[in-house]
């Protein structure tokens, strides 16, 4: 509110954003072998991945379109994307101390083929897929990191109260209980993200209470406990999902009453927090500045240019995909330049950034982000957080890249002869890639800034907190009317927080003026060549192959009075097929065909015999009794709204 009051401001984007890229659209949709635990053999499978990206599996395609139910949905959120058995078995080994596998032993289960994909989640249960060729395992692979790279990034950032309080709320209960730095299960929704809050504290003594009361082969054991551990966190998230629902209709309910309160109060309210936080800055400062002389300073220079190599390769590598797109695009205008090819053209490039297959060369470009020995000095626990937040960036630069191209073609085609095609193309090329490299610079600039805050602040505050035991104290000197808005725990932060500050605006400052990066100077600011170019954000989306291309799809007549059939049929999928090279046999959706000899694939030997105690998930009523740990959840929400007024 008080920004709302005060105003802000930055440098303006250049490029035009898209606010529904996905609208009638999905993913993929593809046939592949998976294995079913129920009764451990492998089967053909069709997947669907909408908008959503979650995926969906059918017993067939015929299932898919005939709108049945799928037999299952796998959320991606907090999934780690596997491409051999002797990784799965590395993570496997140490969900269950005291019950290892070996590589050489017998597996835990035999792939159908040579090239596996398995979804790994430390409390949630875990899913096997194999393709029929190492190509075609890439590709997939490509598909299921995008779906877990979007479904980690569950917080909308346009909730600028809610989600920052919420982030804030689980920050601060971690600290409280000394978990300090990134935190990797920070994904998903917010009812997730409590729940990986609860197992978090929960798994280590259920692990304690029931691995000894497992019985039975290694195998079976380290099954069995995947399961519990499934069923537990099914539990968990059902009681979080219900309880953060309640609270953010209460935090709603009760949100008119705080704004008025705070509209009214807002500069009293200033005034009480700078008192106090003049007197907290006399404590805190001294000890924060020689902290940071001595543990920050040092590092600042090597982080950041750990930060900046891979990143800036990867947001090159997005320009220069989208500049070979274009230029593709081109010569096939050369050759056949009418607008019928260029509206087929445009349909495929209008969804280019959310082509996985196609943004996997970006992608892996900051995959070697490396914080080497930095991580344990600054409790990062993996460069997987920041770089998976580069990779949203990236994909976002490139839509918005895309979305300003069609919006300048399309204006400009209007009136336009043939002949022109090619020149227009270019002439609009040029002008989004001087907008790209300038909106590029301010996006990188803005993540090195908050990536270094996120190493260095949480280092800072678990240092000094020992030292600042007074701080309690400064409560007294906040009026009782206004201590839901001013807390003395954030006032401590924001010091901590300016004081680091200043040293990482002027590295980052520092490797602008020097160009490193292609990274621009503040005091550049482009020139805005296209004063009523924001204007063309506002015009609905461009149909190109509707407007372009012609004629409408004809409806199969056995589905004519279906509108749901017919509504899947015109939803328009971003990868229209995995194509495999040299592979003739392979058909449009369906990358594995049925298996005939699915039957002589080895399985494992019987699991229990006569007499064996019965599975260790009978053993769940324990679980379901011992939910105190969910009572931190009600503490977590409950500050949302200190902090969401606060903030």
């Amino acid at each position: 509110m008080r920004y709302d009051i005060e105003g802000g401001g930055g440098p303006q984007n250049q490029l035009l954003h898209r606010k529904m890229p996905l609208k009638n659209k999905s993913i993929f949709s593809g046939a592949l072998f998976q294995y079913l635990e129920e009764n451990k053999k492998w089967r053909n499978r069709f997947l669907f991945i909408p908008d959503s990206y979650n995926i969906n599996y059918y017993e067939n395609k015929q299932a898919h379109d005939r709108g049945l139910h799928p037999k299952g949905t796998i959320n991606c959120a907090g999934y780690r994307v596997l491409t051999s058995m002797e990784e799965y078995l590395e993570l496997l080994n140490t969900s269950l101390p005291g019950v290892k596998a070996k590589v050489g032993s017998s597996p835990f289960l035999k792939c159908a083929t040579q090239f596996p994909l398995i979804l790994w989640h430390p409390y949630a249960r875990h899913y096997y897929f194999c393709m029929v060729t190492e190509k075609e395992q890439q590709k997939w692979n490509a598909l299921f990191q995008d779906c877990v790279r979007h479904t980690n990034n569950g917080l909308p950032e346009e909730c600028k109260v809610q989600t920052p309080a919420f982030t804030d709320a689980v920050r601060l209960y971690r600290q409280t209980h000394g978990h300090y730095g990134t935190w990797d299960m920070m994904c998903g929704m917010p009812p997730q993200i409590l729940a990986n809050l609860v197992m978090e504290t929960l798994l280590p003594e259920m692990r304690d209470l029931i691995t000894p009361k497992l019985k039975g082969k290694m195998h079976e054991r380290q099954r069995n406990w995947m399961l519990i551990s499934d069923a537990v966190y099914g539990l968990v998230q059902s009681q979080t999902q219900a309880q953060y629902e309640a609270v953010v209709q209460s935090c709603e309910a009760g949100r008119p009453a705080l704004e008025t309160t705070i509209r009214t109060d807002m500069d009293q309210i200033i005034t009480s927090k700078e008192h106090v936080c003049s007197k907290i800055r006399a404590l805190v400062l001294p000890k924060a500045e020689k902290l940071l002389k001595v543990s920050i300073q040092p590092y600042i220079s090597s982080i950041l240019d750990a930060l900046m190599e891979p990143t800036s390769r990867g947001f090159f590598e997005v320009r220069d995909l989208f500049f070979r797109e274009l230029v593709d695009m081109s010569k096939n205008l050369l050759n056949d330049g009418n607008k019928e090819k260029l509206g087929e053209h445009m349909e495929k490039i209008s969804m280019l950034a959310f082509h996985p297959v196609k943004m996997q060369s970006c992608y892996e470009k900051v995959e070697t982000l490396s914080l080497e020995g930095l991580q344990q000095r600054f409790d990062v626990s993996s460069p997987s957080v920041f770089v998976q937040r580069a990779q949203i960036l990236m994909r976002e630069q490139m839509d918005d890249a895309v979305y300003t191209f069609e919006q300048l073609l399309h204006q400009s085609l209007e009136g336009q002869e043939r002949e022109d095609l090619c020149k227009t193309t270019q002439r609009c090329q040029d002008r989004v890639i001087k907008k790209f490299d300038y909106d590029s610079s301010t996006v990188r600039k803005k993540f090195f800034r908050e990536a270094l805050l996120q190493i260095f602040i949480p280092y800072m505050l678990k240092q000094l907190s020992p030292s600042c035991s007074e701080l309690p104290r400064f409560q007294e000197l906040i009026f009782e009317d206004f201590s839901r808005f001013i807390l003395v725990e954030n006032i401590f932060e924001e010091v901590v927080l300016h004081t680091v500050m200043k040293d990482i605006m002027m590295a980052v400052k520092e490797a602008a003026v020097q160009r490193r990066h292609n990274l621009y100077r503040d005091s550049i600011v482009l020139t805005n060549s296209d004063p009523n170019l924001h204007l063309l954000g506002e015009n609905p989306p461009i149909d190109w192959a509707e407007e372009y291309g012609g004629g409408q799809e004809e409806v199969d007549g056995e589905n004519a009075g279906d509108p749901e059939a017919q509504k899947r049929r015109r939803m328009k999928q971003v990868v229209s097929m995995i194509q495999i090279e040299g592979n003739a046999s392979v058909l449009p959706n369906e990358s594995c065909l049925e298996v005939p000899t699915v039957d002589n694939i080895p399985e494992e030997e019987a699991e229990l015999e006569k007499g064996s105690p019965p599975c260790a998930i009978c053993n769940l009523g324990y679980v379901s009794t011992n939910f105190a740990h969910l009572d931190f959840a009600i503490f977590a929400h409950s500050s949302l709204q200190n902090c969401s007024s606060s903030d």
